[in-house]
């Protein structure tokens, strides 16, 4: 049987070459990275390329409910256009617009695009939230280095939840009708 005691000494000449591999391991994002203790390469997914069309814009399609959004996104002053109207005027509550622009919070891109966008279904909660997800899809294409915070603060899932629908049998989705005793 071999002796496996170390010494502090050995401990600290382990470290200090663990810490010399790092030093010399790759640093750029697009190659090779170390594991930290291991020698194992592993391969980081590289930057996405910049989807824009010939008019300088990035399109995406932002899902919710029953509401579909087509979004153009394009460098501007901050105005976002929503089926012809202001966003004020389209979405007259001020918390339906403060979820469309959560997207340009967490990007810390406030007042650099503009957007222009239709969207068709579903009421005002669920255009709202299927616009946030055009922003969120078309600001990625755009700026391909934006989406780890995007994705980060999940903006880039589509919500999946809608209204379940009402059985039969039942009053609605899972309420029973008024039981009567007599």
């Amino acid at each position: 049987m071999s002796d496996n005691r170390q010494s502090l000494a050995d401990l600290g000449a382990a470290l200090n070459q663990q810490q010399r591999d790092a030093a010399a391991a790759p640093q750029d994002g697009q190659t090779d990275a170390y594991l930290a203790g291991q020698d194992v390469p592993v391969q980081r997914a590289p930057l996405r390329e910049q989807e824009i069309d010939s008019l300088g814009r990035a399109y995406a399609t932002g899902r919710r409910k029953d509401a579909v959004a087509r979004v153009w996104l394009k460098p501007g002053t901050g105005k976002i256009t929503i089926n012809g109207r202001d966003q004020e005027v389209y979405f007259a509550r001020p918390t339906l617009r403060l979820v469309i622009n959560q997207v340009f919070g967490v990007a810390e891109r406030e007042g650099q695009y503009d957007v222009v966008c239709t969207v068709k279904g579903g009421g005002l909660s669920g255009q709202a939230g299927a616009v946030k997800h055009g922003i969120s899809q078309a600001i990625t294409k755009y700026e391909p280095a934006l989406r780890a915070p995007v994705k980060a603060a999940g903006f880039l899932t589509r919500d999946s939840r809608s209204v379940e629908r009402k059985k039969y049998g039942r009053a609605k989705a899972r309420r029973s009708f008024q039981f009567s005793k007599r």
